[in-house]
């Protein structure tokens, strides 16, 4: 991490409880950390990363660190989408996390999308250090601009990285980049689909959140992608021309990922609208309620 860093977090357990012990931040990253979110017996840190003017400016490079001790909970989340405005030149706007969770610690990324406007350059690369028995949730998602406004894929670079180390050892590598050229552009590639999602759960006590997405996933993908069947003849099916099959609304895969089995679970996601990856989280990640004292994206 720079030096220049705009912003710095740690919670620690203070009296049996998680606590937030330091809450840096400076221009252009804002950090609110709410008295309270769910019941009060809920051992839970909630922050709000935000930044002033509702965006990311081209050139603007935001880095924090966060860090998460042992037994500790903490939750980082937004208010709202993360702007991207347009470029000027060749500038990127880059967002850079560097978090560290502790023994049995449990630390919840879980932000609104990122939506990059016309021309906008953005680089995002997450780094998280795990112990043996940590818990990660990691949501990284964006769209593909102001496409009610008809902005579409329109933005000239997007690049997201996220890296997972058990000690010096890689435990998961993920990158994503999406560059605007002459020969193919981005809405080409990307059809009528407008929002790309990743979901990464990993640790002891998420194991039967991943058990239950990856179940939930099989059976929502099976039922999509099913072939339409015919009740007519098999020469009446054989004589009519073929269908281009439809593609789903929302089309959805999980993997698991790590030395062992069940270690940890990526799905990915990707929709016609926001509105649907906001659906599929809500119904994902409602049982992380226990563990947060709120379910993820319930007010989006």
């Amino acid at each position: 991490m720079a030096e220049a860093a705009t912003g710095a977090v740690r919670v620690e357990k203070v009296r049996g409880r998680s606590a937030l012990t330091r809450c840096f931040a400076r221009y252009p990253l804002k950090l609110i950390a709410p008295s309270k979110v769910g019941p009060a017996s809920c051992d839970a840190v909630w922050l709000y990363a935000l930044t002033y003017g509702g965006g990311i400016v081209s050139g603007d490079t935001i880095s924090c660190t966060v860090s998460v001790g042992d037994g500790c909970t903490a939750a980082i989340t937004t208010q709202a989408s993360t702007k991207v405005y347009k470029a000027v030149g060749s500038k990127c706007s880059e967002q850079l996390l560097e978090a560290s969770v502790g023994e049995d610690a449990l630390l919840a990324v879980i932000p609104d999308p990122v939506t990059c406007f016309s021309t906008a350059r953005y680089h995002q690369k997450q780094v998280f250090q795990i112990s043996a028995n940590s818990n990660l949730v990691i949501v990284d998602w964006f769209t593909s601009g102001r496409y009610e406004c008809g902005e579409k894929w329109d933005f000239s670079f997007y690049k997201s990285v996220n890296h997972i180390f058990l000690g010096d050892q890689p435990l998961f590598i993920d990158s994503v980049l999406l560059e605007n050229d002459s020969n193919c552009s981005i809405a080409e590639q990307m059809k009528e689909y407008n929002v790309i999602a990743m979901v990464v759960l990993l640790g002891p006590k998420l194991k039967s959140i991943q058990e239950q997405m990856q179940d939930e996933v099989r059976k929502l993908m099976s039922g999509q992608l099913r072939p339409p069947t015919s009740g007519g003849s098999l020469y009446a099916m054989r004589s009519q021309p073929p269908q281009r099959p439809q593609r789903p609304p929302l089309v959805a895969s999980c993997s698991p990922f790590g030395r062992t089995q069940g270690t940890g679970m990526v799905a990915r996601v990707a929709a016609v609208s926001t509105e649907l990856v906001y659906g599929f989280l809500r119904q994902h990640l409602a049982a992380l309620e226990p563990f947060l004292g709120a379910s993820p994206y319930s007010t989006s």
